[in-house]
């Protein structure tokens, strides 16, 4: 796309002398010469991409819909019999099946709960020694 760009946009002498200075920057170094560019003149090179590809309304909806929520068991801690008990009561599962899921971890304790309930879960499983993430 930017050979595109080379050959539509014609440079006087100087201009393509520097824009050939950019081209052999390395990719760190350009990226802190773009984020003082924008600083310094207000400007963004990303602003007109960004709008057409995410348009005001997307992060709104996205709250909207995270109505549910996964507890993922990440890591079980010094205290398995106490998660081991835990995962019990709040899936219902036998012993050897909730064995088997903490000793499988990380795994879903728990799937598409509200998000009052994934908390309870969370406390729950933290206070018998466990590592959670909400998803």
């Amino acid at each position: 796309m930017s050979d595109e760009n080379a050959q539509t946009v014609e440079l006087d002498a100087d201009l393509e002398k520097i824009f050939e200075q950019l081209d052999a920057l390395p990719i760190s170094k350009a990226a802190k010469l773009v984020k003082a560019m924008e600083e310094r003149w207000g400007v963004s090179a990303a602003a007109p991409a960004a709008v057409v590809a995410a348009p005001a309304a997307g992060p709104a909806e996205e709250k909207e819909e995270k109505t549910s929520f996964d507890v993922i068991l990440k890591a079980v801690g010094d205290k398995k019999i106490q998660v081991i008990k835990a995962v019990r009561s709040i899936t219902g599962l036998g012993l050897k099946e909730a064995k088997d899921l903490v000793d499988g971890a990380p795994g879903k304790v728990k799937e598409g709960v509200n998000k009052d309930e994934a908390e309870k879960i969370k406390k729950e499983l933290e206070e018998s020694g466990a590592a959670v993430e909400l998803a």
